[in-house]
Formats: C-alpha cells, structure tokens, sequence
C-alpha cells in the first residue's frame, strides 16, 4: 500500500474528549498530516474499536491512512490502512499474515538489529525514538540521532522520527536521511493543530532540501 509518511500525526486522548479527539484529527489532516495513528494505551477492545471507527470516518474524509497502535484486532475489525506495533506488542510478521500483503505493518526499532529484524518481517516503514524526552505515558528512552541515522541506511523502508519533536526542535534532524516525522503533543495539544501541522511539515520539507 502506498502510503507518504511525511508528517505522521499521533494521538493521545489523555487531554481529549472524544469530540475535541476528533476534531483535532481533522485539524491535522486540514494542515496537512499525511499518516494518523490512533493510539489508546489504555483502552478496552470494544471502546477502542468504537473510537477507531468515528476517527476513521475524519481520516477517511481527508483520504488519510489511519494506522492503529498495538491493536491488530482493531485495525482489522474498522479496516483501517495498518497497525504499529513495539516491541511488546504482537510480532511483524504475525501482524503481517493477520493483515495481508495491502495493509500496512508499522514497527518501532531503536537499533539497526531491530530494524534489520522488522524489515525481513515484512513492515512497511519505522518508527526511531524518542529524540527527545516526551510527555507522552510511554516509557521513552532516548535515542541518538547518530542511532536514528544508521537506521535510515541500513533497511530500505521509511524510518520516522519520533520523541518530543515539534516545530522549534527538529533542526538536530536536519542531516539525517529520515523519511518523515512523528509527533504527538506538538500537533495534539496545539491549540490550532491545523496551523501546527502545517507549519511543521513545512519546516520538515525546507529542511529535507538542503
């Protein structure tokens, strides 16, 4: 599945209600967020899938994939273009014969082992971090851009940066051969996530052209 991970946006419902979660989507996707991953940490099968469901329908009117974090159930059951999976979440390539050859399998490396590993597995692209500390509630530990940038060269898929990025700190990035860039209270907790993206992607392809 073709798919262009520029400005991937992901969410966190911990500072949302349900309305202010989908509107913050649709802002993104109007500012230009070209992936959205749904991610409930701590939600149940049935509330996530309800959820999934009302922000598919806001992703699909912007024509944006919808990626669902951990949950492969979820992602299939709402049909959504892909799932993410970590390292605790269920395997690359269980998830890739759950969900066929035209979804996308989404994982996170932070070594070129792990990258190397999900690759042969079948994923699509990977998610590198945390470059910086988050405010997110996932465990983060930080990964060098050196790291992240080792990553890029040794798989041939996308490599996205993830961790504490927004529009004033990504120039650390601006080197590095990444694919696109993940963020989620940069974008989320904005109080206009549309002028947040937008301005973030922008920086992001000014700094892609140098």
């Amino acid at each position: 599945m073709q798919f262009d991970p520029t400005l991937y946006v992901i969410t966190d419902s911990t500072y949302h209600t349900t309305e202010t979660l989908l509107h913050a989507v649709d802002r993104a996707c109007a500012g230009g967020a070209t992936l959205i991953q749904l991610r409930e940490k701590d939600t149940g099968g049935r509330d996530y899938l309800t959820l999934a469901q009302q922000v598919k329908t806001v992703t699909d009117r912007w024509n944006v994939p919808l990626i669902i974090d951990d949950r492969v159930d979820v992602a299939i059951a709402c049909d959504a273009a892909g799932v993410h999976v970590g390292a605790s979440d269920l395997p690359v390539a269980v998830c890739r014969k759950l969900l066929g050859a035209d979804k996308i399998v989404g994982a996170t490396a932070k070594t070129v082992e792990a990258a190397q590993a999900a690759y042969a597995d079948g994923a699509d692209y990977l998610g590198t971090g945390a470059i910086y500390p988050t405010t997110t509630h996932v465990t983060t530990k930080l990964t060098p851009v050196s790291t992240l940038d080792e990553i890029c060269r040794a798989v041939p898929i996308p490599v996205v940066a993830i961790g504490g990025l927004n529009a004033d700190n990504m120039e650390v990035l601006a080197n590095s051969p990444i694919a696109g860039i993940a963020v989620v209270s940069a974008v989320m907790k904005a109080e206009d996530p549309c002028a947040a993206a937008a301005h973030i992607k922008e920086k992001f392809l000014a700094m892609q052209k140098h």
